[in-house]
C-alpha cells in the first residue's frame, strides 16, 4: 500500500524511490509492527481481562503454573494483527507469495481462534474437536501447497535442497511437493502450539526462525547472492522479508507482555498461526530441512509427546515425567524461567547452525 504510494510520488520526487528497496521496508515493517503492538497491547489485556477470556490450566501440571489459572489468552491476535496490517502497509502487494503467507497466517489463526473461544468462553474443555482442527488445518496446507506448485515455473521452486551439500538436490514431482508442503506447515503450526506452554517459551524461537528465515528470503529472491550462495533463485520471494520482518516486530513486541510472569497468552490462536507462517516461507525458499533444524526446539517438543503417548498405548509406561518436554525438566526441578531461556539458548546455536548453510556448502 505504501509501497504503490512511493512509487507514485517517486516519479516528481526521487527521494521516495528508497522505498523500492527491499532492506528499508524490512526494517520499517518490523519498527511498525513493533510500534502497533505496544501501542494496541495493553488495551487488548485490558479487553481480555474484562471478558474474562482466561487461561485454563491443568491439574496434573506443574504446581507453579496453577497461579496462572485465569490469565487472559488469545493475545496471538494482537500478534496477527500487527503482522497483517504491516505486511500490507510495506509489501508489495502484487507479490502471490506475500498474499500465500497472509492467507496461511490468518487462516490458521481462525482456526486456533475458534479453539480458543469454546475452550475459555463457552467452557468446553476440548475446545475444537481435534478431527474438525486437523481437517481444516489440512484443506488450508493443501490448498496452499497446490497453489505453490501449481504457480511454480522453474524446477528449483519443487525441489527439495540439501543443506551443507552443493549439489544435493533432490526433485519432488508435483505430487511429492504438495505432500512435503503440507506436512510441513501442519506439523510446525502444531510444533509450535505443542511448544507454547511456559512463559515466553515459543515467541523468541519463532522470532529468532523468522529473522533467519528473512535472510533465506532475501537471498532466494535476489539472482546474484542466491547465484553465489549456491542456493535456488526464487523469483519475487524477496518480498517475503517484509512479511518476517513483521514477524519479528510483533514476536518481540509480545514478549513484553508474554515475559514470565505473563500478562497474557498467545492461545492457539498465536501459536498455530506463527507456526504456519514459519512452515509456508520455509516451503517457499525451499528451506525445509533447515527449518527443521533451527526450529529444533519445536521439534523436540513434538516428539517428546509423540513418544509419550506411544510409549503410554504400547507399553503402559512413560516416557518423560510430563510432555512435552519442557513439563518434564519443569517437574525434575527446573523452574520455569531457566526452562525457558535455556530453550532460548538452544535456539540461538540451532539458528546459527541453519544459518551456517548459506556458506558452508
Amino acid at each position: 500500500m505504501l509501497l504503490t504510494l512511493a512509487q507514485w510520488l517517486g516519479h516528481d520526487i526521487r527521494a521516495f524511490n528508497v522505498f523500492g528497496y527491499i532492506t528499508l521496508r524490512a526494517v520499517l515493517a518490523a519498527l511498525t509492527a513493533l510500534v502497533i503492538s505496544f501501542v494496541l497491547g495493553p488495551r487488548m489485556i485490558r479487553m481480555l481481562t474484562e471478558l474474562k477470556v482466561g487461561q485454563p490450566v491443568r491439574d496434573d501440571g506443574p504446581q507453579t503454573h496453577l497461579v496462572k489459572a485465569g490469565t487472559p489468552t488469545m493475545g496471538g491476535a494482537l500478534i496477527l494483527s500487527a503482522i497483517t496490517v504491516t505486511t500490507l502497509l510495506w509489501a508489495d502487494l502484487t507479490s502471490r507469495y506475500v498474499w500465500i503467507a497472509l492467507i496461511t497466517l490468518v487462516g490458521f489463526g481462525a482456526i486456533g481462534w475458534v479453539d480458543d473461544w469454546r475452550k475459555v468462553v463457552e467452557k468446553n474443555p476440548k475446545g475444537l474437536a481435534s478431527r474438525w482442527k486437523y481437517f481444516w488445518q489440512s484443506v488450508i496446507a493443501l490448498v496452499v501447497a497446490a497453489w505453490l506448485a501449481w504457480s511454480a515455473h522453474l524446477p528449483a521452486q519443487t525441489e527439495l535442497i540439501v543443506p551443507f551439500f552443493k549439489h544435493a538436490v533432490m526433485p519432488l514431482g508435483v505430487a511429492g511437493f504438495v505432500m512435503l508442503a503440507y506436512f510441513v506447515i501442519v506439523g510446525s503450526s502444531n510444533a509450535v502450539n505443542l511448544t507454547d506452554g511456559a512463559d515466553g517459551l515459543a515467541i523468541l524461537p519463532t522470532v529468532m526462525v523468522a529473522g533467519a528465515l528473512a535472510i533465506f528470503a532475501y537471498v532466494a529472491g535476489h539472482a546474484v547472492f542466491s547465484k553465489y550462495l549456491g542456493l535456488p533463485f526464487i523469483p519475487g520471494a524477496g518480498e517475503l522479508v517484509v512479511f518476517c520482518s513483521a514477524m519479528v516486530g510483533a514476536g518481540l513486541a509480545f514478549l513484553w507482555f508474554n515475559a514470565y510472569p505473563a500478562e497474557v497468552f498467545m492461545g492457539d490462536v498465536g501459536a498455530l498461526a506463527l507456526g504456519a507462517a514459519l512452515g509456508v516461507v520455509a516451503v517457499i525458499v525451499r528451506q525445509e530441512i533447515v527449518l527443521f533444524i533451527m526450529g529444533g526446539v519445536f521439534v523436540a517438543e513434538t516428539v517428546s509427546v509423540m513418544l509419550q503417548v506411544g510409549s503410554f498405548k504400547l507399553r503402559g509406561k512413560r516416557v518423560f515425567l510430563m510432555a512435552p518436554i519442557h513439563h518434564h525438566f519443569e517437574k525434575k526441578g527446573w523452574k520455569e524461567t531457566q526452562v525457558v531461556v535455556r530453550f532460548w539458548i538452544i535456539s540461538m546455536m540451532l539458528v546459527l547452525i541453519g544459518l551456517a548453510s548459506l556458506k558452508l556448502r
